[in-house]
């Protein structure tokens, strides 16, 4: 069973940064591909990021492309997002997800191959 903790979150401003860090309990954690998703109110939740097992490749929808930066520490079994810009409608709790085998980074990007999640930590972008 693997356990994704997430901290980080908290008030900005818009403008303004944030890095959030997903710290995970399994010493299996280096050998799968990680991501984040959010959940705005009343809203689907939306992927965000995914890195794969060593950090070497990234995805990111175009809504966060060039603002948010997915990165991971294996030897801290830790992943984490820099979210810089940030936006108004960027508000939302944001989860760390991992799958239960070995997936392909754009393939993170379906719920449907998440096995794991964190419980979230919320993210309040003021305007």
């Amino acid at each position: 069973q693997v356990q994704l903790v997430e901290s980080g979150g908290g008030l900005v401003q818009a403008g303004g940064s944030l890095r959030l860090s997903c710290a995970a309990s399994a010493r299996t954690f280096s050998s799968y591909a990680m991501g984040w998703f959010r959940q705005a109110p009343g809203k689907e939740r939306e992927f965000v990021a995914a890195i794969n097992w060593s950090g070497s490749i990234t995805y990111y929808p175009e809504s966060v492309k060039g603002r948010f930066t997915i990165s991971r520490d294996n030897a801290r079994n830790t992943a984490y997002l820099q979210m810089n810009s940030l936006k108004p409608e960027d508000t939302a709790v944001y989860y760390c997800a991992a799958p239960s085998s070995i997936t392909a980074v754009r393939d993170i990007s379906n719920t449907e191959n998440i096995h794991y999640w964190g419980k979230g930590t919320p993210v309040t972008v003021s305007s």
